[in-house]
């Protein structure tokens, strides 16, 4: 009999509490203590940066005369990393039994922490599978986030945490960071847009389907004004996940490439890659 581990216990907990997830963000808002708590619990050093999908939008995305995409900055971290693990599964998706996305595309870990996840949530892989991942998970409609993010620590009971990033491939309806819009501001200002993504609404191609407004942006940027489309762009975060769902090019996504290098440079130096 397989001996239960830390990490069995925390994704069983995880689960149980996982859509009680709102309610525990909404405290951070109403009380100090707690969100100091949380914060330090949780989120402490964290630095985490949206990245939108590009296979489902690229037809769409506008680029300033660069065959550069976004995720080649993940792609880029990923071929500078020695170790990798691929979680097996996605642990929101499986939490909240999605049955939009793939439950079983999930997480990519780099950096020398991510040889102490535990063999039976995670396996190691080379550079081509872990590429291969963010792939697949543009074809599935997903968008991604990559940074230090402690919560991934906590629960599967690996330090330090400056030895581990995570790169999260997020669907609209299950993604943890769907409590956004929920936290105290301190605290949601750790997730971060892409230094030169820019989403923007035509209003004269918006036919008022009002598809976008439903669960779509994860970050709650999209709603409905005087019978009008409304983008708030102090919320939104460049998911793009947006201009998947329109039909009628009323949202788009734009970018340059000004910053990949100093992007994929920022990521190195939120990992300590010196052996643990």
């Amino acid at each position: 009999m397989r001996k239960i581990s830390f990490a069995d216990i925390s994704i069983f907990v995880l689960k149980y509490i996982f859509n009680w997830r709102f309610w525990i963000a909404e405290i951070t808002k109403k009380s100090k203590i707690y969100k100091k708590i949380i914060d330090k619990m949780l989120f402490e050093d964290d630095e985490i940066i949206v990245v939108p999908n590009t296979i489902n939008v690229n037809k769409k995305i506008e680029s300033e005369g660069s065959e550069f995409l976004p995720t080649d900055i993940i792609k880029e971290v990923i071929k500078r990393s020695d170790d990798i693990v691929i979680m097996n599964s996605c642990l929101c998706r499986t939490s909240n039994n999605c049955e939009d996305y793939p439950q079983d595309i999930g997480c990519i870990f780099l950096g020398p922490t991510s040889k102490k996840i535990p063999k039976n949530i995670g396996k190691q892989a080379t550079v081509e599978e872990a590429l291969a991942q963010v792939d697949k998970a543009d074809e599935a409609g997903l968008s991604h986030i990559i940074g230090r993010n402690k919560i991934d620590t906590v629960w599967m009971n690996v330090r330090p945490g400056k030895g581990l990033l995570t790169i999260c491939h997020c669907c609209p309806c299950c993604c943890l960071w769907k409590v956004h819009p929920n936290l105290d501001p301190e605290i949601s200002a750790k997730l971060q847009k892409l230094d030169g993504v820019e989403v923007k609404l035509h209003e004269d191609k918006c036919r008022l389907c009002k598809k976008c407004l439903d669960e779509v942006c994860m970050f709650k940027a999209i709603g409905i004004n005087d019978n009008k489309i409304t983008i708030n762009y102090d919320n939104c975060r460049g998911c793009g996940l947006c201009v998947n769902t329109c039909k009628f090019d009323a949202i788009t996504i734009s970018y340059t490439d000004e910053t990949i290098e100093n992007v994929v440079n920022r990521m190195d130096n939120l990992i300590e890659i010196k052996e643990l």
